[in-house]
């Protein structure tokens, strides 16, 4: 059985894995950065300083929790892309010298790619074909996948993604960051048909996404209203724009899955943690007696472990990348 220590610095998390063939994940270190919250957003060049604080205690931790030494590890894998280029130099420079310096093979993986893979971890059945949902911080794409390396793009994001509409959200009414986990906290609280917010690209023959006029609208709402009602009819408000992001995605990859006669979809990203869009897909994915996957929550945020779960196909295919590897920043599960 193959063992992949495997590294994911993208954005702002620092994370190390060590993940067998099978999909079990015997560690899976995340450092966050909380520095980054006193500024409500990510400044990457303090993140790419925090990742080279970071890694080397990361990986020691994650060895030490996996009880294995470098000579039990049989690759090295690392994501490439998409994300901050200055995070991912940091993570592609450490994985490649010490592949490097162990003998062992170096596997790039995509980080969306990574994410998707997060579902084999708790389903390590899970086989195309399917169709694939990939929402998080700052991506959102329809995918469906004819086979492991098959593939077609049904829908993306012409601007903003779902998970920076949560972001910016929380921002405009000061709630912290990240946005996503405290605005589904506090929908739960409130009437999602409060206010009505736009959905985007409501043609039938259109599955791509836009949601940088949701966030323009709830912009002109709050400025049309005093402090009081904001603050009396918060939830509302909250609960009344989640439901415009997640019935976004659920209604799009329902039609497409309707039309294409699929009963089998993937969910995978950050925004994947969002519990009504798990209620809203459970819901619409029961009726067409389809079937629906989900990461566990802790693999549903940028983590080593999806990354290293991405690597055990490309492994056996002998997929390697060699030492002039270098980091893009370039978005897409295509690209790699």
């Amino acid at each position: 059985m193959i063992k992949i220590l495997a590294f994911e610095t993208s954005c702002d998390d620092t994370s190390v894995a060590v993940v067998n063939s099978d999909y079990s994940v015997l560690s899976n270190i995340v450092s966050s950065q909380l520095k980054h919250a006193e500024f409500g957003g990510v400044v990457p060049e303090l993140a790419s300083r925090l990742h080279l604080k970071n890694i080397m205690q990361v990986t020691k931790l994650a060895m030490d929790q996996a009880k294995v030494q470098f000579s039990d590890i049989n690759a090295i894998a690392v994501s490439v892309n998409p994300g901050l280029i200055g995070s991912l130099l940091v993570g592609v420079s450490f994985a490649k010298s010490l592949a490097y310096s162990i003998k062992r093979p170096l596997i790039a993986v995509n980080h969306m790619l990574g994410h998707l893979y997060s579902n084999k971890i708790d389903h390590p059945e899970l086989e195309p074909p399917f169709l694939a949902l990939i929402v998080s911080g700052g991506h959102t794409e329809l995918v469906y996948f004819h086979s492991k390396d098959n593939f077609e793009i049904i829908g993306r994001t012409r601007d903003d993604a779902a998970g920076e509409a949560f972001d910016k959200t929380a921002k405009l009414l000061e709630l912290g960051y990240p946005g996503g986990p405290i605005i589904d906290k506090l929908a739960k609280k409130g009437n999602r048909n409060f206010h009505r917010f736009p959905r985007a690209l409501k043609e039938k023959n259109s599955f791509d996404f836009s949601f940088s006029g949701l966030k323009t609208s709830i912009r002109n709402y709050l400025s049309k209203q005093d402090e009081k009602f904001i603050k009396v009819n918060l939830n509302d408000i909250i609960a009344s724009l989640q439901i415009a992001i997640v019935e976004s995605l659920v209604s799009k990859t329902i039609r497409y899955a309707k039309l294409n006669n699929i009963n089998k979809i993937v969910v995978a990203g950050g925004v994947s943690a969002n519990s009504e869009l798990r209620k809203q897909m459970y819901g619409e994915v029961s009726k067409i007696r389809g079937q629906v996957y989900f990461p566990s929550i802790e693999y549903c945020m940028d983590n080593g472990a999806m990354i290293g779960a991405a690597a055990i196909d490309k492994y056996y295919r002998k997929d390697f990348a060699d030492l002039e590897l270098n980091a893009f920043s370039k978005k897409g599960l295509r690209f790699i």
